[in-house]
């Protein structure tokens, strides 16, 4: 941020990184706290941000050939059971619904009644319950491959909660499919975690690594587990999306059998994928800085925020006609598939205006008084740049310019990001310089994003996250084959991995 002896955000990055972050989401006015805990209450400004990117990845989705459908948010005990390596993953985080109505004691006070004849879990993610469908809708060839997304809520009991990050109750998206052969399973497995990478990048402006999770790190019932890792500025790690191929393990707990071409019975290949609100929280820690939330315009609420100058006991009649014509105009502009959209704000609360805009992450601000109508020009801000930096232009010029603008901020913020994290991310090759790196890092400063050798060890796995508290997240599609020695036990590898502290 420069030398700046004042900050809209008390604590900053540098002070205190975790408070940082939960300041940004207050002061942007995003969301807070429920009364229930672990959950949160998203509020118009973060729930538009969330509703962006439903309906921008809900299309890309649907261009895959991807139909949407919705299951139940209970599912009976008994189907999570089918897989046992899935229910021993998911067991210590599920909501179970025993009783089913409320009745009042000798003391008038409010008690469960009615015990369940068998207990329901409030999903934590539904392969089990969909799996269920797809037994009965499968019986030949001719039915596969099936392409299934819901939007939805699940549930997961987090201890230690975090809003967007990781709460009790999120929204995400989770998709799920049957195939006649492995192979499609495969492919659709890849060509979703492409998506993902695609949409993060383009969209929210947050580079991503993809690679394969570890065995000890997959999704439980999966036979493999592939991702997209960002860096945020703390320099930990953000898993923002998985996609997972899970063999025929869930089509045999679920039954999802069909008659190939032979006329042979055979069991189908699925495959589950999903994003949640979390991608929201890496956005906030990926792009905001002191001053406040900085939103890429391709996900943004708003793109630009007109700010009248207003004088009090004048006739401020033209200034508010020209605010709401050049509202107008720019509403003809499409950027990204949505028209410019454009708020006015007339409220008489001085400086504090501006400044409520900053700190909601806007891409644009513009200033439009007496003075700009004369002149035909227009006061701008971009939230890519110091909120001091304002610059006057042509009223014309900028209505024209407003999709370039726009796409500047965008990919200032992509690039931005992206040298963040190349300048974090090292090759290592000795344990003394990974443990002395990561064994240094205190405070806000959480190391870095390292590439180093690992023998393919879940003893030395486990030996460097116990030591550490860091992780493989993820073994890199594009890391190459190459000669070198374990990064703990100095055996020799093949290939490199991605280690970080994570979120």
């Amino acid at each position: 941020m420069g030398a700046k002896n004042k900050t809209a955000i008390t604590p900053t990055r540098e002070q205190d990184y975790a408070q940082w972050y939960q300041e940004i989401i207050k002061a942007s006015d995003m969301a807070e706290n429920s009364p229930v805990r672990g959950c949160m209450v998203m509020k118009p400004w973060g729930f538009a941000i969330w509703e962006n990117i439903m309906n921008q990845m809900d299309a890309q989705f649907k261009k895959t050939g991807v139909k949407n459908a919705y299951f139940p948010l209970f599912i009976p005990l008994s189907y999570l059971e089918k897989e046992a390596e899935h229910v021993d993953g998911f067991a210590k985080e599920c909501a179970v619904v025993t009783h089913h109505k409320l009745e009042k004691d000798a003391n008038g006070k409010l008690v469960p009644a009615g015990e369940l004849a068998e207990p329901l879990i409030v999903r934590p993610t539904s392969e089990t319950i969909i799996g269920e469908s797809m037994s009965r809708w499968t019986s030949s060839y001719r039915d596969l491959p099936i392409l299934l997304n819901q939007w939805a809520n699940v549930v997961r009991w987090e201890m230690r909660t975090r809003m967007f990050l990781r709460t009790s109750e999120f929204l995400w998206q989770e998709g799920h499919t049957a195939h006649a052969t492995k192979q499609e399973a495969v492919q659709r497995t890849l060509q979703m975690l492409d998506l993902y990478a695609d949409f993060v990048e383009e969209r929210l402006a947050m580079p991503v690594i993809k690679g394969r999770k570890t065995l000890s790190e997959r999704f439980p019932g999966a036979e493999d587990t592939t991702c997209i890792e960002a860096m945020m500025q703390d320099r930990r790690a953000l898993q923002a999306g998985t996609s997972h191929f899970l063999g025929q393990n869930f089509a045999r707990g679920s039954d999802i059998r069909f008659q190939n071409e032979e006329g042979q019975e055979q069991y189908a290949w699925t495959t589950s994928w999903g994003t949640s609100t979390r991608m929201i929280g890496g956005m906030i820690m990926v792009h905001s800085d002191d001053d406040g939330l900085v939103v890429p315009p391709r996900i943004a609420p708003a793109h630009v925020v007109i700010l009248p100058i207003l004088k009090k006991g004048e006739d401020n009649t033209t200034v508010l006609e020209s605010a709401n014509a050049l509202k107008a105009a720019l509403a003809d502009k499409t950027f990204y598939g949505r028209p410019v959209e454009v708020e006015i704000d007339d409220r008489d609360i001085g400086g504090a205006r501006g400044w409520d805009w900053v700190k909601k992450g806007i891409p644009v601000r513009l200033e439009l008084g007496p003075r700009d109508i004369a002149g035909n020009t227009v006061f701008m801000a971009r939230r890519d740049k110091d909120p001091s930096h304002k610059e006057s232009m042509d009223r014309d010029s900028f209505i024209a310019g407003i999709t370039d603008i726009l796409d500047s901020i965008q990919q200032v913020l992509f690039e931005r990001a992206l040298a963040f994290q190349q300048a974090n991310t090292f090759y290592i090759d000795t344990r003394q310089q990974f443990y002395e790196l990561y064994a240094n890092t205190a405070g806000t400063h959480n190391g870095a994003f390292v590439f180093s050798h690992w023998c393919g060890s879940g003893a030395c796995e486990e030996q460097i996250k116990t030591d550490l508290s860091v992780t493989i997240r993820c073994i890199p599609f594009d890391s190459p084959k190459e000669s070198g020695h374990c990064i703990c036990c100095d055996k020799p590898s093949d290939q490199r991995v991605l280690f970080a502290k994570a979120y």
